[in-house]
């Protein structure tokens, strides 16, 4: 028997789980929900510093590295806070988010910050400047689509995602 329990328990727990796969096996509508909570945390931090940096006019690398430490910050506190509540002691809680959460969170940073940086005047827009949202949100869009199939994939191989339903 390991830390998770019993074959049997797992089994039972999948039963009235259906967001958890086994190894192997992951629904697109579980990368679809892994995704969104990734990018809720990444949306909230990623904004908050894009809103920060361009109104104290901080310089494109200072206002991005602020936006991407953000969204990671508030990428990992959902999944600690629900990890928290299952009554995992926060040592291991930082484990499992570090584990669920890091390459959602990287993947999706790389390409919403790629899209912000290549569109012509985003960086230089103002908060109100259409071309500032369309670009910031445009690329979450293109982000959550290409994440998707990576959490999909990370989740069918017990990885990702697929380590915080192990504590529920």
């Amino acid at each position: 028997m390991d830390h998770r329990g019993s074959r049997r328990d797992r089994t039972d727990h999948t039963r009235h789980h259906p967001e958890r796969h086994p190894r192997g096996k992951a629904s697109w509508g579980t990368a679809v929900k892994a995704t969104l909570h990734c990018l809720t945390g990444c949306v909230i931090g990623e904004i908050l510093g894009m809103v920060i940096g361009t109104a104290l006019a901080w310089s494109d690398v200072p206002t991005m590295g602020l936006a991407i430490g953000l969204a990671f910050l508030f990428g990992y506190s959902f999944t600690l806070v629900a990890v928290l509540r299952t009554g995992l002691g926060l040592k291991a809680a930082i484990k499992v988010a570090l584990a669920a959460d890091t390459i959602s969170i990287a993947v999706m940073e790389l390409v919403d910050n790629a899209i912000i940086a290549l569109t012509p005047g985003a960086m230089e827009a103002q908060l109100t400047d259409g071309l500032f949202w369309s670009a910031l949100l445009g690329g979450f869009a293109v982000a959550f689509l290409i994440t998707t199939p990576v959490n999909k994939w990370m989740i069918g191989r017990g990885r990702g995602h697929a380590v915080v339903h192990t504590h529920h």
